[in-house]
């Protein structure tokens, strides 16, 4: 059976450039690199660049990445000082910031968790929302 998240690979175009985005603007600690991807981490996560054509995803298909509240601001300020874009605009619970990376790929960082998503839940709810446990 299955026991959980293993890694996450994304299909990068520019090692360089993302190797630099993921490890100086986003925090990811590098582990290895080699002339066509390099193995970093955020938190427990591993998270792998690959060299290939990325193909981001047009729709809402994205990477959250946990953030504390007291960082929140700072981070926000880093991204849109360094030009980072920004793909949506939050309008759910706690603070989230979506935005790109050199490739496109949509990435948000959220402060907040599971059980607080479903706190919320519990007071403003989704169309036909069915609780299960």
């Amino acid at each position: 059976m299955l026991e959980g998240l293993n890694h996450i690979t994304i299909a990068v175009s520019d090692l360089d450039r993302s190797f630099n985005f993921y490890t100086q603007m986003l925090g990811m600690t590098p582990h290895v690199r080699w002339n066509r991807g390099a193995y970093l981490s955020l938190g427990g996560t591993w998270f792998c660049l690959s060299c290939d054509t990325p193909r981001p995803s047009q729709d809402y298909s994205h990477i959250a990445l946990s953030i504390s509240e007291e960082n929140f601001s700072f981070f926000v300020l880093q991204l849109r000082a360094a030009g980072v874009r920004e793909w949506k605009e939050n309008k759910s619970e706690g603070q989230s910031a979506y935005f790109l990376d050199p490739d496109g790929h949509k990435l948000e960082a959220h402060c907040g968790t599971l059980a607080s998503r479903l706190a919320a839940l519990r007071e403003n709810s989704y169309q036909g929302l069915v609780w299960l446990n």
